[in-house]
């Protein structure tokens, strides 16, 4: 009777941790890193200037929280990026025509939580999911700048040395896709701005508020980003 009970008791305690053992499977988490860089076009959508894209480059690295039984996995991680940009102006303020392009230089470093679906597991991606973003004042490329006109859209002009002082802290909102097998990625990614990124030229400290008139000033960044990743 004893060896009966004994043997019942090992089965029982088998079945259980077999039962244990197997639920918690299911909710592994497989995590993992991916590094990576890449190129970027960046841009600001605007009614005030007439802009034209410019291009950069662009690291990242995140952390990936691989869910089996999910149909989509989520990341979080940095991505850091230096972007060009031309903006349409004059030599002289008695311009008539958008004679001269005026670069600026951009640095940003972005946070992203992304979540990714899996449209082919192991294979393909679709991605999407907030970013916030601090990013440097519109340097000007060239010192010799400064003094040159930007057009504005309403027939006004302005310096160029005037609208380098932009809003520094944005919130966006992304979306790509992610492609590859193993530990090699390709990843396109589109970002646009949710806030307004010349917000602040309309700040009555700033040196062009008071002497704009009812110009306001509204601007929402683009960014497209191609990017290749090792995954760990």
């Amino acid at each position: 009777m004893n060896t009966n009970k004994n043997s019942l008791l090992v089965v029982f305690c088998l079945l259980f941790v077999t039962i244990c053992y197997s639920q918690h499977r299911r909710f592994i988490i497989k995590n993992g890193i991916a590094i990576g860089g890449g190129i970027t076009q960046f841009d600001i959508a605007s009614d005030n200037f007439t802009t034209t894209a410019g291009n950069g480059w662009l690291i990242s690295s995140s952390a990936t929280g691989d869910l089996p039984n999910k149909w989509y996995n989520v990341s979080y991680g940095l991505q850091i990026s230096g972007n060009s940009i031309e903006f349409s102006g004059y030599e002289s303020n008695l311009g008539t025509e958008n004679d001269t392009q005026i670069e600026y230089d951009i640095f940003a470093a972005q946070l992203a939580f992304m979540f990714h679906a899996k449209v082919v597991p192991n294979l393909m991606t679709i991605d999407a999911g907030p970013m916030v973003q601090y990013n440097g004042k519109l340097d000007l490329n060239s010192n010799n700048e400064e003094n040159l006109y930007v057009y504005l859209n309403n027939a006004n002009s302005i310096l160029a040395k005037d609208i380098e002082d932009i809003s520094q802290i944005n919130v966006n909102g992304a979306i790509g896709a992610t492609i590859g097998l193993g530990a090699f990625k390709f990843r396109a990614q589109y970002i646009y701005g949710f806030s307004n990124i010349l917000n602040k030229l309309n700040n009555t400290d700033s040196e062009i508020g008071p002497q704009s008139g009812d110009t306001d000033f509204k601007g929402n960044q683009t960014m497209l980003n191609f990017m290749a990743l090792i995954t760990f």
